[in-house]
């Protein structure tokens, strides 16, 4: 299946590429900076940015100051801005303005004259946001520094939830009037990707509708978790998801601050966000942010806030953070492999997203269902990182398609029937299917909502009504009583046990058609495998991926080693592997035809590891070391 490709918002040749950059308040104010504008700080805070490969900012119209009333601009903020795009041409540099800033870093701010009035529903209040943006357009669409435009700063915070259809058409408006100011750079919300589609929670902003509105995608992302290696790619998990629409990706916020990591992690965090949600499609970067604001701690939200004054990526006195020197290391990756003319390679992987994620069926419980999807997608989608496996995401709502080798349905208590019909449909055709059970993490109609699941997958499930079978123990094994991929007869692998009351659990089976795979510490089936015309369903009775998900400092762990197998039993495509399951390789593709060879460690210690290439190329090093959670690009001869 074609992954979304590495494509650039707009047209060749009128925007920056690509979009690495900052998203930037002067540390002389903050959100206040046009209050307080210094040009030489301002130009100091630039260069500093500028000599560490940064090409572009995202910038921020404060709405409170620089629309004072209904109908009026400060004139005085507009000139400040304005000099403010002059010093970006001055140095080379792009800005992305964002216009309605009611929102930043733990407070919202009104304009004293909204009144309370609702940002998306109340026509008189939508107008007025509508002029301001397509002012804001007739003042500085034609300056060489704008590359593009935001509709807001993360709106759902600062406008809060709203109807769908009432959203949509709020940034239509705003977006038109943007365009009839003679804006015709690439535009996009500034919403946070925080929607149904990616979070599995409705707050009216649909990737849908914005992917129809607008040019690109631009997801936040600030993870709080308890797995290291979920840590460093939920970025790139949430950038897989966003690129499933149609339009690029922009990775237009993410950071951290000092106080909550050292400078080694931090700078660990920053290396695994930008490669792996490169190689996830993102197309453009915008940390958060570009200085510290010690000074300000008086100052709302830094006053309230105080981790806000630490995101920078230099230091209140400018001094480059470990973070910047990441993003120059990073900047210097993608100008040697000429990043905008990459694409990624095809996958014979597809992930099954359901549409439980992002559609809301009647009678269900989409605030736990959708969740439950993500995170457990997530977890698959590590396993599947790590054993270097290329995966391409089918949306169910969209249509599964049907040109991948293997499909990968992990731990999913529900999709629709036709898709279960359509699943063997495509085994019968030469597809391996691999579905692990899931009976839920609630519950409501707790159970596994396959259609025709004993027929399909050739066994009797032994369930008692309204009852789970929980696994009790905090470790199970899987041992291989047939060899399947690279694991022989005899095999074991370990997993530890997770999930709640509901999910801790696995599906007592007695097979008919299928063969069993492996079986577990009591010899029940664990693994089992029917084959279906030219492929295979093959089923585990344990919800290995959900329980990974539930568990802290997991991995890798042995879902790993199987996604491995049914890669190989499946006969999908991995041009370049690696020996060791701490370390993930991708390849992306140059449109001359060379290849580039990302390894990925996510070891806390040194390692070196021996790549394995299946197609007849070539690397330079016949071992690749790699330094305590580092990146490797490689050129594959060949």
């Amino acid at each position: 299946m074609q992954r979304p490709s590495l494509r650039l918002p707009g047209e060749p040749g009128s925007s920056p590429a690509p979009w690495i950059g900052a998203n930037f308040w002067s540390r002389r104010g903050g959100p206040l900076m046009w209050r307080r504008f210094d040009a030489d700080t301002v130009r100091a805070e630039l260069r500093v940015l500028r000599e560490h490969g940064l090409t572009f900012t995202r910038s921020f119209f404060y709405w409170p100051d620089f629309m004072p009333e209904p109908n009026t601009l400060d004139q005085e903020c507009c000139a400040r801005y304005e000099e403010f795009l002059d010093l970006h041409t001055e140095l080379g540099m792009y800005t992305i303005p964002t216009l309605i800033v009611g929102h930043m870093s733990g407070e919202n701010w009104d304009p004293a004259w909204r009144g309370g009035r609702d940002l998306y529903g109340d026509v008189w209040m939508v107008a007025q946001q509508a002029w301001f943006g397509g002012q804001m357009a007739r003042r500085y669409a034609a300056h060489p520094a704008v590359a593009g435009w935001l509709v807001s700063n993360e709106m759902p915070i600062y406008g809060g939830p709203g109807a769908r259809e009432q959203v949509a058409s709020w940034a239509q408006l705003i977006i038109d009037a943007v365009r009839a100011g003679g804006g015709s750079q690439p535009i996009s919300l500034g919403d946070g990707a925080w929607g149904l589609e990616i979070t599995g929670l409705d707050n009216g902003f649909r990737l849908r509708d914005i992917a129809r509105l607008c040019d690109f995608i631009g997801p936040h992302s600030y993870p709080m978790g308890d797995d290291p290696v979920r840590q460093h790619y939920t970025a790139a998990w949430i950038c897989e998801l966003s690129g499933s629409f149609g339009r690029p990706v922009i990775l237009e916020e993410f950071g951290l601050t000092s106080d909550f990591a050292s400078d080694a992690n931090g700078a660990h965090y920053y290396r695994q966000a930008l490669h792996n949600s490169l190689l996830a499609g993102a197309t453009g970067w915008g940390a958060w942010n570009n200085t510290d604001f010690d000074g300000l701690e008086d100052q709302d939200p830094y006053r309230h806030h105080p981790f806000e004054l630490h995101f920078g990526l230099t230091d209140a006195a400018g001094r480059p953070k470990p973070q910047l020197a990441e993003l120059r290391a990073f900047a210097d990756v993608l100008a040697r492999v000429d990043f905008p003319r990459l694409r990624r390679t095809a996958a014979d992987t597809a992930m099954v997203v359901s549409s439980f994620l992002d559609t809301e069926h009647p009678f269900t419980e989409p605030e736990k269902d959708g969740p439950h999807v993500f995170d457990t997608l997530r977890q698959a989608y590590v396993s599947a990182r790590l054993a270097d496996l290329p995966v391409a995401l089918a949306r169910e709502s969209d249509g599964i398609g049907s040109d991948a080798k293997l499909y990968l349905v992990p731990s999913t208590k529900h999709l629709l029937s036709p898709t279960w019909y359509q699943l063997e449909d495509l085994a019968r055709g030469g597809a391996t299917v691999y579905v692990s059970y899931s009976a839920g993490a609630h519950f409501n109609q707790r159970g596994p909502w396959h259609a025709a699941m004993n027929k399909m997958f050739g066994f009797e499930h032994q369930l008692m009504y309204g009852l789970v079978d929980p696994v009790s123990q905090d470790e199970f094994e899987f041992e291989f009583v047939r060899p399947f991929g690279p694991l022989g007869e005899g095999s074991r692998l370990r997993f530890r046990t997770g999930g709640n009351e509901h999910s801790r659990a696995m599906l007592p089976v007695r097979p008919t058609e299928a063969e069993v795979l492996a079986v577990d510490g009591q010899g029940r089936p664990a693994l089992l495998s029917r084959r279906v015309g030219a492929g295979a369903m093959v089923f585990c009775t344990y919800g290995i991926e959900h329980m990974a998900a539930s568990l802290p400092r997991v991995n890798p762990e042995p879902t790993r080693d199987l996604y491995e197998a049914l890669a190989e039993f499946a006969g999908v495509t991995r041009a370049v592997t690696a020996d060791d399951p701490r370390v993930a390789v991708d390849v992306l593709v140059h449109e001359d035809g060379t290849r580039y060879v990302w390894f990925v460690s996510q070891a806390a210690e040194e390692l070196t590891v021996k790549p394995v290439v299946r197609d007849g190329g070539k690397l330079a090093e016949d071992t690749v070391s790699l330094p305590p959670f580092g990146v490797r690009v490689l050129k594959l001869e060949g």
